[in-house]
């Protein structure tokens, strides 16, 4: 009797590879084990950044990786859309024939209108924004918009015209003494690395000083938890610099030498008394008191902040001017344990890759908005790169230069100044990250060409005439660089090549760019030789960066005092010392010590006070609401109160409610917690891809979202850089109608705005 052969076996390739996870800006290093082209298990990798795999394992996002990279909804082929705009109705085509049509559309729109037609917006994490920022400045449109005055820009502003380059915080178990965490709480934002740091701090016994209308669980770690009216952190950052020059807690040796205005500082600050800054914040004037002298005795000490203060409208810049004169007058700049004055990059910038160099004058005069703003315009980045260029320094332009998205959605509804007619969307989604969700929904229907570049469809995609898959996590090299403002550089290599048709951002900008008469502007074939290119400077090309995926040679402290000849360096500014009083900002006729903006007041119809930028783990923005496992307990959108404003409004935990602003309404469930009574925290970001993505639903897009309560009215925006407010609007609270909290309701969400 013959035998059956054994069944044949399937040879198993099996390798590992290192590379990064692509969930947040951390970038951690992972192994990931491969078969037969397939990614079946991911570990950290403790040889690589961050170096601890407890850190990484502690992560909910890192555990996502898997299913996000295969995940149903993800957008695997290039989309064109066939019916009316936001009807879901889609045609497949080649990545090819989507390039040729629309480069094709836009060389019409172009010659029709002039480049200025065009505008873009981008978001992360899972671009790369100098490739968009390169395309556009060889286009010759002014017109990128983001996020960047609400996030980022204040800080570099500040810190750049103040110090003469931004600076790097520093929280060290060792050595720092005093951490005020002002306006972050990096228990939600970070809930990673950072917080990590902060936990450790803390159990180490040093002092933690948290600044927060809410008490967060940063906030719950603090020895002093102070709570501020949102909106009025100026006036307290101004009345600590009162008790410490009152008092002479400054380091005076190093004002003498360092400080340019410190008389003036101090005979401003005077009305600042602790009860007149009780009075405007609502803080005891004990302790503030006490928090001053804290910070100005327990050096070294550092002040981290976030977008708590990045998002208060005019008083943004003027808080974090004040910030800075705090670090200045108690000599806790550039010095270990506090912060640190960082350096120009020794591999190639991001000014050097942005080629904002190429975009005509006549271009740069067609940014909106330069006629009023005073800093965030071609004119003032070329004014303060004057000063940093003293020290070799270039900053970043195009981040320095965005504009300011009000006046371009307005641009595409009225023409005004000029018509932009056409928006490419590369990893953003500014139906749920911008303010004003209603005038951008209008604004996107007006375009002739709209383009999105994302993973999955969101509200947004919704609307475009092309949607082109992205690779995410995972499938995609990374490098990141803080956008060229530091000497620092991490990331590493894709584990696997792009899943289907999915491709980088940089191939849709090249191949886009190409097709516009940009090639001699591309000569890398791959996003992998670019890189190649950016860290040869370091005597590196990309694979062997991608061994330690991280340049971050030990840093130099106490830069100012080197000596160049027989002179100290001191710092690129005017007077080549850290300005207390900006000349800079003096030459533009705007106040060059820091001063404080009365906030928006309270009025019988709206008797609260919001706060809309409420994040939670372990979303990023809107993203990653379409994972199980990241939704595998129930979450609803919260409307955050103290008890006290929950009693006086007559209502209950979990109880629907609706949320009202001059601006809009929306619905949230009410979550009684530990915060300042009379404000109300939103969550931000909510939608629900579950639900009907086509018009007039988008993905439930009207029935939670933060930013139907919001404006960036161009007209009420911080002159300087066009910053608008998301915290400290007068709001009130009610309850919900109809508490069915089905996709039905979304037209009468719809018809608020």
């Amino acid at each position: 009797m013959t035998k059956n052969p054994p069944p044949r076996r399937t040879a198993i390739c099996r390798k590992f590879r290192r590379t990064n996870c692509r969930l947040c800006s951390y970038l951690c290093g992972l192994t990931a084990t491969i078969e037969n082209g397939r990614i079946i298990n991911l570990v950290p990798d403790p040889t690589r950044y961050p170096y601890d795999a407890s850190a990484v394992l502690g992560c909910r996002r890192f555990h996502s990786n898997l299913e996000f990279l295969d995940h149903p909804k993800r957008v695997n082929t290039p989309l064109k859309r066939v019916g009316r705009r936001g009807s879901d109705q889609w045609v497949r085509l080649d990545w090819d024939q989507a390039l040729d049509e629309i480069a094709d559309r836009l060389s019409g729109l172009k010659e029709q209108y002039g480049p200025e037609t065009l505008a873009t917006s981008i978001g992360g994490p899972h671009t790369t924004f100098w490739p968009l920022h390169r395309f556009m400045n060889l286009f010759g449109s002014p017109n990128n918009l983001g996020i960047g005055q609400i996030c980022w820009n204040p800080s570099i502003w500040v810190n750049s015209l103040t110090f003469g380059w931004p600076i790097e915080n520093e929280i060290d178990t060792e050595r720092t003494s005093c951490a005020i965490l002002w306006g972050v709480n990096p228990a939600e934002s970070d809930n990673s690395i950072f917080w990590r740091s902060v936990q450790n701090y803390s159990r180490a016994g040093r002092k933690l000083i948290v600044i927060d209308p809410r008490r967060t669980r940063t906030a719950a770690r603090a020895d002093h938890w102070l709570a501020p009216r949102p909106g009025t952190d100026s006036a307290l950052a101004l009345g600590f610099l009162h008790v410490i020059i009152r008092e002479e807690l400054y380091n005076a040796p190093f004002v003498e030498d360092w400080c340019h205005g410190f008389d003036l500082l101090g005979d401003h600050v005077a009305p600042y008394t602790p009860a007149h800054v009780e009075h405007v914040t609502g803080i005891p004037a004990a302790d503030i008191e006490t928090v001053a002298r804290c910070y100005a005795t327990l050096g070294p000490a550092t002040i981290f902040h976030g977008r708590g203060i990045d998002q208060i409208g005019p008083n943004s810049l003027q808080t974090h001017r004040a910030l800075a004169c705090l670090k200045a007058i108690t000599a806790n700049i550039d010095r270990q344990g506090a912060s640190l004055l960082s350096d120009m990059p020794e591999f190639v910038a991001e000014i050097d890759l942005e080629l904002t160099d190429r975009l005509p004058q006549q271009q740069r005069a067609k940014q909106l908005g330069s006629d009023r703003l005073q800093l965030q315009t071609y004119a003032g980045y070329e004014r303060l790169t004057e000063l940093t260029s003293r020290h070799g320094k270039r900053l970043p332009a195009r981040y320095l230069t965005s504009a300011q998205p009000n006046l371009v959605w307005r641009a595409m509804i009225d023409s005004k100044p000029y018509p932009i007619r056409s928006l490419v969307v590369s990893g953003s989604n500014p139906l749920l990250s911008q303010a004003d969700a209603g005038l951008i929904h209008q604004a996107l229907h007006s375009l002739d060409l709209l383009v999105a570049l994302d993973l999955f469809r969101s509200p947004t995609a919704m609307l475009a005439d092309y949607i082109l898959p992205m690779a995410g996590s995972l499938e995609r090299p990374v490098l990141q660089t803080n956008a060229g403002v530091a000497n620092i550089a991490y990331g590493g290599p894709a584990a696997i090549a792009p899943l289907y048709e999915r491709r980088c951002d940089f191939d849709f900008w090249r191949g886009l760019g190409i097709r516009m008469g940009q090639e001699a502007d591309w000569p890398w074939q791959t996003f992998e030789e670019s890189l190649d290119s950016i860290v040869a400077p370091l005597g590196l090309d990309w694979k062997g960066f991608c061994e330690t995926g991280l340049y971050s040679p030990e840093p130099a402290y106490r830069k100012h005092e080197q000596k160049t000849g027989n002179e100290c360096l001191g710092f690129a500014t005017s007077s080549g010392k850290i300005e207390l009083y900006s000349e800079l900002l003096s030459e533009l006729d705007s106040s060059p010590l820091p001063s404080y903006v009365p906030v928006a007041t309270r009025t019988d119809a709206f008797p609260l006070t919001l706060i809309t930028g409420g994040r939670k783990q372990p979303y990023w923005a809107s993203s990653f609401r379409q994972l199980e496992s990241l939704r595998k307990t129930p979450q609803v959108p919260q409307a955050e109160v103290s008890a006290e404003t929950a009693a006086a409004l007559g209502m209950s935990d979990g109880q629907a409610i609706t949320v009202a602003t001059p601006y809009g309404a929306t619905c949230f469930t009410l979550k009684i917690v530990g915060m300042l009574s009379w404000v109300v925290n939103v969550d931000y970001g909510w939608w629900y891809p579950e639900q009907d993505a086509a018009e007039p639903h988008l993905g439930g897009m009207w029935l939670s979202n933060a930013n139907l309560l919001t404006s960036a009215g161009f007209e009420d925006c911080d002159p300087l850089i066009g910053q608008w407010t998301y915290n400290g609007i007068p709001c009130r609270v009610e309850a919900a109608e109809n508490t069915s909290g089905k996709s039905q309701d979304n037209h009468d969400m719809a018809n608020i705005h």
